[in-house]
């Protein structure tokens, strides 16, 4: 048995006998039944994920996968793939979004070439790379169906080492020029919507790249013709290896029953992909924020949630969901600390 499958066999639903205790402590905590919004009902989300009403968090992790994407060829981004590297480079000393946020939540971050046309020498990097960069999928597919399951494992894989040191609290990133362009594509096929709805400017698309970007977007998918009822078959086809290591993520943390919290667009384009994998995983995933990309808006009622921040945010990596780690803290130190009507006499 794969470990894709091993890991999909592992994924059970959530807790529903710990979720109604949850219910019943937050229900006698000292303010109105259900004041504390989605603070509640991330405490009982936690409840169901983890079989206890009682949860803290000990270490918390951003799994940032790194790809760049041939597709670029295609004139959809508004910077080269070289770029990349430079990004991965700054994570890696802490001085990028994603450095700074995570240093604010007291997190640690993961940085995983899986795809990167150069190679990144700063200490630290996790090197998995599949091949330098995805194929242009305007030509053909962006990789074979034993790369993107090769990817997703990478994903579950890493996942599962930082789970095993001890991390119980995650969050998915990225990096890859184009991967907007990726994303889009994937979100396209999966929902049927139109490119207007899930194609944005990315990091910065004028009108003539924008309406690029949809035409080659089109084009690909009239010529590939992804089956949106095989997620390998979309992933494989107009899919990047980011998008794929994120998903392992996803699949992993589910199996394990771990949390994990999506982040913006390209994250949120992931977890689509992983829950078309395995419907189950949606109910281990902590929605962030609403990215300022209009797909955005198309991933959540896809997955039938809602953004716990809105700040116009759209930078990627994972900033978003870094930001979010301290309002579940929050929620946590809710639930153990804060003080019931039977500790003021009242039953």
């Amino acid at each position: 048995m794969s470990l894709l499958q091993q890991t999909i066999q592992n994924i059970k639903p959530l807790d529903k006998v710990a979720m109604d205790e949850a219910q019943k402590r937050l229900d006698f905590l000292l303010k109105p039944q259900g004041s504390l919004g989605k603070l509640e009902d991330i405490a009982k989300k936690m409840a169901g994920i983890t079989g206890m009403v009682s949860n803290t968090i000990d270490k918390k992790a951003v799994m940032v996968m790194c790809s760049d994407n041939g597709i670029v060829d295609e004139g959809i981004a508004s910077f080269p793939r070289s770029i990349s590297n430079l990004v991965a480079d700054s994570m890696l000393k802490g001085i990028a979004g994603i450095g700074i946020m995570a240093r604010h939540a007291k997190a640690d971050i993961r940085v995983v070439d899986l795809g990167l046309e150069t190679d990144v020498t700063t200490p630290g990097i996790i090197n998995r790379k599949i091949r330098r960069i995805t194929s242009n999928f305007l030509k053909g597919p962006a990789m074979s169906r034993e790369e993107a399951i090769k990817a997703i494992e990478i994903g579950i894989e890493e996942t599962n080492k930082t789970i095993d040191q001890g991390y119980n609290l995650f969050a998915t990133g990225e990096v890859g020029i184009g991967n907007t362009t990726t994303s889009s594509a994937v979100l396209h096929v999966f929902t049927g919507c139109s490119l207007d709805d899930v194609v944005g400017r990315g990091a910065g698309l004028n009108d003539d790249g924008l309406n690029r970007k949809k035409e080659v977007i089109r084009l690909a998918v009239e010529n590939l013709k992804p089956d949106a009822s095989d997620p390998l078959d979309v992933l494989s086809k107009v899919g990047g290896f980011d998008i794929a290591g994120m998903a392992g993520t996803y699949l992993a943390c589910a199996a394990r029953r771990m949390p994990v919290v999506m982040d913006g667009f390209i994250s949120g384009a992931s977890a689509v992909l992983a829950c078309r994998i395995c419907p189950e995983v949606v109910n281990y995933i902590i929605p962030s924020h609403g990215s300022a990309e209009p797909g955005a808006k198309v991933i959540m009622k896809e997955l039938g949630m809602e953004p716990m921040l809105y700040m116009n945010m759209r930078l990627g990596e994972g900033t978003g969901a870094a930001l979010a780690f301290n309002i579940i803290e929050a929620s946590m130190f809710m639930m153990n600390n804060m003080g019931t009507f039977g500790d003021i006499g009242m039953a």
